[in-house]
């Protein structure tokens, strides 16, 4: 066999193996009704913050961990404990979504965090012309 042709079967083994490892790592969007049934596997999870509840951060103890509780769309919460500090203007956000995976006791843990937050651009303030 050529050189060239074990280099080829070489690089196409590697992206085959790239391949199978990016969809074995990727998750998939749930909500926490799922999340919690299946503890340990990773979900993305659409929500909002639940603004009668405490939102703690507390950088002096731990800066790289906020906890907050989560509505879910179908109105479930759930306590949520996010390894990133608090982001700014996490309050005014409209919706969230969690990248994580729930415990055995009914938690989620979030290792990332995505946010949708108002536009500060008013339908109201906007000029046709």
């Amino acid at each position: 066999m050529k050189r060239s042709h074990i280099i080829a079967i070489v690089i196409i083994a590697v992206a085959v193996a790239a391949l199978v490892g990016s969809l074995y790592d990727s998750s998939t969007y749930a909500d926490l009704d799922k999340a919690l049934a299946n503890p340990g596997k990773e979900y993305h999870v659409v929500g909002v913050l639940d603004r009668t509840q405490e939102i703690v951060y507390e950088p002096s103890m731990n800066a790289s961990l906020t906890s907050f509780t989560l509505q879910d769309l179908n109105g479930k919460t759930c306590k949520v404990y996010l390894a990133k500090a608090k982001p700014q203007d996490f309050e005014r956000s409209e919706r969230l979504v969690l990248i994580g995976e729930a415990t055995e006791n009914g938690e989620f843990h979030a290792r990332d965090m995505l946010m949708k937050c108002p536009s500060k651009y008013n339908e109201d303030n906007k000029v046709n012309g």
